[in-house]
């Protein structure tokens, strides 16, 4: 298998380029994306059990992982939810899975997104982590538009091996990131 196009620019360019912007005296410093969390909260499961297999089955066909179900921790009466009922769907990728999940996020999903601008740059939670939230699954290509009956949005995370959001920033930018312009 080969090796895919986001890992190799970021072992060609991306870590000489952090190394000497961040003077790093190893470039085992430098930083490195470690996992991609996908996460999908699906309320109106509550009501309709079938959303989670669809779920599930829409977040295995993005990733190309098997995704598994999230569950609830408690019981919450104001929304009719039960203790260990299913709620959404999950998948964390690593590895060159995840290059590959990100080189089409970055290059073929987010630019099809309706008056695309570019992501936020306030998705970073202090430690290094960026998230960000996708209002539509069929933003991505393996999604039909003809066997959609729900548009579902999803929480997708960054989690890198950055000590602060500065150095994150600069990792993701670097790699591809479409983040807006600060003019």
């Amino acid at each position: 298998m080969a090796t895919p196009r986001l890992k190799e620019k970021y072992l060609k360019d991306v870590v000489p380029g952090l190394k000497q912007k961040f003077q790093y005296s190893s470039v085992m410093q430098v930083p490195k994306v470690e996992k991609i969390c996908i996460n999908k909260g699906i309320g109106a499961a509550v009501a309709d059990k079938k959303l989670i297999d669809v779920g599930v089955e829409e977040l295995t066909t993005i990733t190309g992982q098997k995704a598994v179900t999230t569950r609830s921790k408690k019981d919450i009466s104001n929304f009719k939810l039960r203790n260990n009922q299913a709620i959404g769907a999950k998948v964390t990728l690593r590895g060159d899975r995840m290059y590959e999940f990100m080189d089409r996020l970055m290059s073929v999903a987010l630019p099809r997104v309706r008056d695309f601008k570019g992501v936020s740059d306030k998705g970073f939670d202090g430690r290094g982590n960026y998230t960000l939230g996708v209002k539509e699954q069929i933003i991505f290509p393996e999604i039909s538009i003809d066997k959609v009956n729900k548009i579902n949005g999803m929480d997708i995370t960054f989690v890198t091996s950055a000590s602060s959001d500065e150095e994150s920033y600069e990792l993701l930018k670097a790699l591809g990131m479409p983040f807006v312009n600060k003019n």
